[in-house]
Parts: C-alpha cells; structure tokens; sequence
C-alpha cells in the first residue's frame, strides 16, 4: 500500500525479527485513521465565532485534502476554579451539549464532502485543544475569538493557545 502500512492485529502470532525493534502496542497513532493525521483541529461551541471558525476549518480541510478534528470541551470544573480556588476534585458531569452539536453536525451540508470526526473533552479549553492537536499531530488549530465580559476578565481563550501551541494556531474573529 503505498504512503503507509497498517500494523499487524495484536492478537495474531507472529514470529518475532530480532534485527527490528517491537512496534508499541498501546501507541494510539498506529490505530488512527490515516485521513485524520495531520488534519485540521478546530475548536467548537455552537457559538457565533466558533461557527465562523468551524467554516474556515472546513475550507482549510478542503484545500489540505485532509480530516476534520472538531472538539467540543465542556465545562467540568466547579465553580470555586473559576473564583481561583484549588479544586477538591473534577466534577464529571456529562454534558449533552455535545450530544446536540454532533447531530446538528451530521445533518449539516457543509460537511458532506468531508471526513470529520465530533471529540468531547473535559478540563481547560487551551489545554485540551492542543492535547487533540498534539495526539492527531494536527497542522493546525482553529478557534474563534473569545468576546464578552469573560474574555476581559479570565484572558481570551485564543490568546493563551497561541502562547501555548507547538503548531500554528489561527484566530478567525
């Protein structure tokens, strides 16, 4: 097959070369759709700017012939996070948002031509996006100005993952 190989099944015998080093087993990028390796992660709410930025992603896609990576992270984190205390312990709530996002998703035209896959993440915006981006080795990141009161206050999301990021990361206003 030409571009890359597909590893043997874990459970099929095999005689050993000792001039080869062991594949990793547990290595999740040996598991993954080829088409979503080096895609294009974008970060997605349901909100304005994240629509807008969704849009973009999905030309970028386009033009790369590559996957889509779209990550919805909910908020799981008490409230005393947000007034700067430690938390005790991460509250895992299951967030149905996401649940609702994934189909307007499926039933949306823009993404028929195109492989995507919906991620729900849990935790801190600009930690997870770059955690996705990291594991599918992404060629970038995409995500919507944060605006509003919050974005004053807390620090845009967009402006601690363009410090943050290892890959390039596009703010789409």
């Amino acid at each position: 097959m030409a571009g890359y190989e597909l590893p043997e099944p874990t459970d099929r015998k095999r005689l050993a070369d000792p001039s080869t080093p062991p594949a990793p087993a547990d290595d999740e990028r040996y598991a993954r759709d080829p088409a979503f390796q080096h895609g294009v992660v974008v970060g997605f709410d349901g909100s304005t700017t994240s629509e807008r930025a969704l849009a973009y992603a999905i030309g970028m896609a386009h033009r790369a012939g590559s996957g889509l990576i779209i990550v919805h992270v909910a908020n799981r984190l008490p409230t005393t996070v947000w007034a700067g205390c430690e938390p005790p312990a991460l509250v895992d709530i299951p967030d149905h948002r996401t649940e609702v996002i994934g189909l307007e998703l499926a039933c949306s035209d823009l993404l028929a031509d195109l492989p995507w896959v919906l991620l729900e993440r849990g935790g801190d915006i600009c930690h997870e996006l770059e955690e996705v981006g990291q594991e599918y080795e992404a060629d970038a990141i995409v995500v919507g100005t944060t605006q509003g009161l919050l974005g004053r206050l807390f620090g845009s999301v967009s402006g601690r993952l363009a410090r943050r990021a290892r890959r390039p990361v596009i703010v789409i206003p």
